[in-house]
């Protein structure tokens, strides 16, 4: 059974359909990479999924759990909004860290609240996860004490912090300079060799073709094409997705 099943969803912002049916699964320790032109449709799923948006229609599990169907987001108060989002991670294209606390601090933040153990258990459980992520070192910095792709490495462990069953990544390198970029694509390349589940928004063509296992085409609301990347970036069958792929090769 597929950890995430996502099906139908749609979502309008008032006579604009922005999602007009998109079915996705990915199973248990799979990477899928989210592709497509902008304004296609790719962060609002994203955002649907993890109910940051309340999708017009449709259904979305993970696991045996029922994160949302039909019109039921309406009826949904903000506990149960906040108890089905804990299914997930998400990390911003922005890095959205606290500038009055230090690595540690922002990411130990969420299972504090969470009660997620003691104080010391804690902070040792997200030590390590910063070292995961290479940051052993800044522990104690600000935000403002780190480059830009050491503060997205600490949003992906103030993400793993709540051992979410799926990370959700929005174009995670699109806010960096190219020099920072590969060390941010590093750790997720990391993270996907450990079998972590993944969906990721990205315009980093190279990057999805070597970490996923299963790659997605968004375009105009619809998947229009889907496979391993072998097949999506190979042997396209979507003249969309030809056309996408024949723009990116004459730059």
């Amino acid at each position: 059974m597929s950890l995430l099943e996502v099906k139908n969803l749609k979502k309008s912002f008032g006579r604009i359909e922005v999602l007009k049916g998109i079915n996705v699964s990915l199973n248990e320790g799979e990477t899928l990479s989210i592709i497509g032109p902008s304004g296609g449709g790719k962060t609002t799923f994203l955002r649907c999924c993890n109910l940051l948006e309340i999708p017009t229609e449709g259904k979305i599990t993970v696991g045996d759990h029922l994160i949302y169907y039909s019109n039921d987001g309406e009826k949904l108060s903000d506990d149960e909004l906040r108890e089905r989002r804990r299914h997930f991670g998400l990390v911003f294209q922005n890095f959205n860290l606290f500038p009055q606390y230090t690595a540690l601090q922002n990411v130990a933040l969420a299972p504090t609240l969470q009660k997620m153990g003691t104080p010391d258990e804690i902070e040792d459980r997200c030590i390590g996860i910063l070292a995961r992520v290479g940051l052993s070192d800044r522990l104690n910095n600000y935000p403002h004490q780190l480059s830009g792709g050491q503060q997205q490495r600490v949003a992906i462990a103030r993400a793993l912090a709540l051992s979410p069953e799926i990370l959700f990544f929005d174009e995670p390198t699109s806010a960096l300079d190219p020099e920072l970029t590969g060390e941010v694509l590093k750790v997720i390349r990391q993270l996907a060799e450990e079998k972590t589940t993944m969906v990721i928004v990205t315009h980093e063509m190279s990057f999805a073709r070597q970490v996923s296992t299963k790659v997605c085409f968004i375009a105009d609301g619809v998947v229009a094409e889907e496979g391993t990347p072998e097949k999506v970036f190979d042997h396209p069958e979507n003249e969309r997705m030809i056309a996408f792929l024949g723009k990116l090769n004459a730059r």
